[in-house]
């Protein structure tokens, strides 16, 4: 197949969808598809309508961007993307796999429609959660009022309409767990839908003992070391310092952790940047965990499962997660997550089996960080469980067949002959993914 793949953000660029979209384009790669990844231009990189192919054979080709940007980084694609259209011209692409609906979603649409050709769109981001990077809808300054209601019109009525709306355009959609896939269905899709989850690679599961051993001592000041944690705990925590990311709650956690843990020596590593890292550190001195915090900073991905297997537990405090890859990368390097509830978390985390989901209440969060070192061992065994369903290579053979049903559905309607009820089937063992079934087939291997 030769599949194009459209995205807003791409690397450098460091984020959940980056990552996804770089895994699920190597792993087909690897099983003989052709991918081109439409991606923004960035300082330093291509100029725009150039391509290149990268070390793991994935297409790269990059498309004009605003001169503005977010604060977080994140680039604005220019709304009317001549060069994709151009290279549409030139080759024939089998599908077009689209990773957001703003921007290159509508060029996606666009597109599939002039050249009949199917759209998946993978549910990456849960935007009303994101809303707040919009310059104008920042809930401060002067008419603070009105944009506190205008932000609220959007993530309660705009967001939620344009979605059922994009969604309802496209051929398929693919949510990354069974929880996300019910949400959509509620918000109104009809459009035929899957779960899929981002899958990690194999690196994850490799055991960096050295590597690990070292990072520890670099961080507990000597004490202890890899495999005998007998002198105090090392946590962490990984993703953008962002509001999204509810990073307050995190720190006014630690704070209640460090009275509990009466002495007990710990740090916990923030893994990971944003526009908030200065207040962040601020306000850590302030609630007097400065010594227990350490701003790793950006971690290069490759280097992330040895920083994993150097801690004790993944602490995660996020709301806005439709996935929240780095869960299923802390359960492949043994570690136990203490988890705040939200989406993307009730489908992954077992409550007393490899972690605990709890209410957003530092005295409930923290008394679960304790019983969970109490069940540490037995949690981590279950952690690594978890993880083993998401391996990425064994996800991408099953991308590969729905692939292949939407292309031969979408063959169908051009010839008018589709049928109105669309099965998706996962051959191996004739079950259809329809809701949660296919994400414990993953579960559950």
């Amino acid at each position: 197949m030769k599949i194009a793949m459209l995205t807003n953000n791409y690397k450098p660029f460091l984020g959940g969808v980056p990552i996804s979209a770089e895994r699920q384009a190597k792993e087909l790669v690897k099983l003989g598809h052709e991918v081109t990844v439409f991606a923004p231009e960035y300082d330093g990189e291509l100029p725009e309508g150039e391509d290149h192919f990268d070390e793991n054979g994935i297409r790269i080709f990059r498309y004009r961007t605003s001169a503005r940007c977010m604060e977080n980084g994140m680039v604005y694609p220019r709304l009317i993307l001549k060069e994709i259209t151009k290279v549409f011209e030139e080759e024939s692409f089998d599908l077009i796999h689209t990773h957001h609906p703003m921007f290159v979603g509508m060029t996606a649409l666009y597109l599939g429609r002039k050249y009949q050709l199917p759209v998946i769109y993978t549910y990456h981001t849960r935007y009303e959660d994101y809303l707040h990077y919009i310059g104008f809808l920042k809930p401060e300054g002067n008419g603070r009022i009105l944009k506190q209601q205008l932000l609220k019109l959007g993530q309660n009525v705009v967001v939620p309409e344009f979605m059922r709306w994009f969604t309802n355009q496209c051929d398929l959609v693919l949510a990354p767990t069974a929880g996300m896939q019910k949400r959509i269905r509620e918000n109104g899709t009809r459009t035929p839908m899957a779960v899929f989850p981002t899958g990690l690679e194999e690196t994850f599961y490799q055991e960096h003992p050295k590597e690990a051993g070292e990072i520890r001592r670099k961080y507990m000041g000597g004490q202890g070391d890899v495999s005998g944690r007998t002198d105090g705990y090392m946590f962490c925590t990984a993703g953008r310092l962002e509001e999204e990311k509810n990073p307050h709650f995190l720190l006014k956690g630690i704070r209640k952790l460090k009275e509990k843990m009466d002495g007990t020596f710990f740090r916990v590593l923030l893994i990971g940047n944003g526009s908030m890292t200065e207040e962040l550190k601020a306000e850590a001195k302030e609630l007097g965990i400065e010594e227990e915090i350490v701003f790793v900073g950006k971690v290069p991905n490759e280097e992330l499962n040895c920083y994993l297997q150097a801690c004790d537990a993944f602490l995660f405090t996020s709301k806005s997660e439709t996935q929240g890859i780095v869960l299923a990368e802390a359960f492949a390097a043994g570690l136990p997550v203490v988890a705040v509830e939200a989406s993307g978390v009730e489908d992954i985390v077992e409550n007393g089996v490899n972690g605990f989901r709890t209410a957003e209440d530092v005295e409930i969060w923290t008394d679960k960080i304790l019983e969970m070192l109490d069940k540490r061992e037995e949690m981590s065994e279950r952690a690594k469980v978890t993880a083993a369903g998401y391996r990425s290579a064994r996800l991408a053979k099953y991308e590969e067949l729905l692939y292949r049903q939407c292309i031969a559905e979408k063959a169908k309607e051009t010839a008018g002959e589709f049928e109105e009820e669309v099965h998706y089937e996962y051959k191996e063992d004739r079950t259809e993914h329809t809701a949660g079934g296919v994400f414990q087939i993953f579960k559950a291997s």
